[in-house]
């Protein structure tokens, strides 16, 4: 592998000193909008996630859920032993991912260079437009001012020259956060933090940096990139490069066109294969349910998977006619999530769903052994729009879905 100059170096930081990133991350999302819209729920210990009665797990928890060590991916069950008190929310991804898009009005004010990530999370590229507002320090106090004052939500937002360090700088003093980092302070900042902090770093490496006495960023920056190189191959220049604050990826934003999609991010991550499916189902579901409202159909579908290293992949098919049947998209979707996704133990942050190739269709071809196959699954379809649309969200779902 080749080093890098002290003039590459030199180049790299410098251009990077130009940017101003800012990332917003709400707190207890799916749970905090749980409690501002019941008041009855508002500082008492909260889970949104399945029933405890069967393989319900924790969606998101509430901060007063966590005093107790209730935490996403937790069994619902194993979280009622923690917290007998704790009050069960069935998740209402729908209703979220619409206050999601009022998160996004917001940022817009500021900025038409949006990263979203999740529902709930989102990079910001203010390097442009942040002079208008005064600098990207007062745009990100903008941004989290307008959030808690016109929707009644907290979120922690980092400010800083790029994406890795403005994620750990929302992150570091959660909830209710807000850290500014300069382009000169970002190696100081960086320094004492754990080397778990480095994306990419999971137990295995960490605990390759910790037998050599390498324990924080600071220590891990000291070692050259032929000394990380022989250690760990291919990953060398990119723990080198964030160790010194270097990372040059843009914010990329979302304009994929004619699709619906949503997605979901854990506060912790998860590896067990059943807990996805679940998720993934719910997410088929509320999809699904959309599409049908807008009287459309569509024909590709696919699947979003993100990483603990944030290195996200996507998988999709097409189906052999556009439809608006929930069970054609589930089937599909687990499909591309079995046969398309290695389950090779990494754990997953974030997992997603979109149905595209979008049409209009006044009316549909029906075979004439369909009696089955496509005319009850419609009829269930039919019954389960009508009883969410009149009484919300949760108040049906799909036997995959209630795990």
């Amino acid at each position: 592998m080749d080093s890098i100059t002290a003039g590459e170096l030199s180049a790299a930081v410098s251009s990077q000193k130009l940017r101003k990133i800012i990332h917003v991350d709400m707190d207890a999302f799916y749970a905090s909008v749980e409690q501002r819209d019941r008041p009855e729920l508002r500082g008492k210990p909260l889970a949104v996630g399945g029933s405890a009665d069967g393989r319900g797990v924790v969606a998101a928890a509430s901060y007063e859920a966590r005093k107790h060590g209730v935490h996403s991916a937790m069994a619902m069950r194993k979280a009622v032993q923690l917290c007998p008190d704790l009050a069960i929310v069935r998740p209402r991804i729908d209703y979220y991912s619409k206050v999601s898009k009022s998160i996004h009005e917001i940022f817009r004010a500021y900025t038409p260079i949006i990263e979203p990530l999740s529902l709930d999370e989102a990079f910001l590229d203010v390097t442009a437009t942040a002079h208008l507002y005064g600098g990207a320090e007062k745009v990100g106090i903008a941004v989290k001012s307008r959030i808690r004052d016109e929707l009644s939500l907290v979120a922690s937002v980092g400010v800083a020259p790029c994406k890795f360090v403005a994620k750990i700088a929302s992150d570091i003093r959660k909830p209710d956060a807000f850290v500014c980092v300069s382009p000169a302070d970002v190696l100081r900042f960086l320094e004492p933090l754990p080397i778990e902090r480095i994306w990419g770093v999971g137990k295995v490496t960490a605990r390759q940096f910790r037998n050599r006495s390498i324990r924080t960023i600071g220590e891990l920056r000291q070692l050259s990139l032929e000394t990380l190189a022989e250690l760990f191959g291919n990953s060398a220049q990119h723990y080198w490069e964030l160790s010194h604050g270097i990372d040059d990826r843009p914010v990329v934003c979302d304009r994929e066109a004619k699709s619906i999609s949503s997605e979901t991010t854990f506060h912790e991550d998860i590896a067990d294969r059943s807990i996805l499916e679940s998720w993934l189902s719910l997410l088929v579901e509320s999809v699904a349910r959309r599409l049908r409202n807008q009287e459309l159909t569509g024909r590709g579908i696919e699947i979003k998977v993100r990483y603990s290293d944030f290195r996200s992949i996507t998988r999709s098919m097409m189906l052999q006619q556009s439809t608006d049947v929930t069970n054609v998209f589930l089937e599909g979707a687990e499909a591309l999530l079995r046969t398309k996704v290695p389950d090779d133990g990494r754990s997953v942050r974030l997992i997603g769903f979109g149905i595209h190739h979008l049409s209009h269709e006044e009316y549909r071809q029906l075979h004439l052994l369909d009696e089955e196959d496509t005319i009850k699954p419609r009829t269930i379809d039919a019954i389960s729009d009508t009883i969410a649309n009149r009484f919300g969200r949760g108040a049906i779902q799909r036997g995959k879905s209630k795990r």
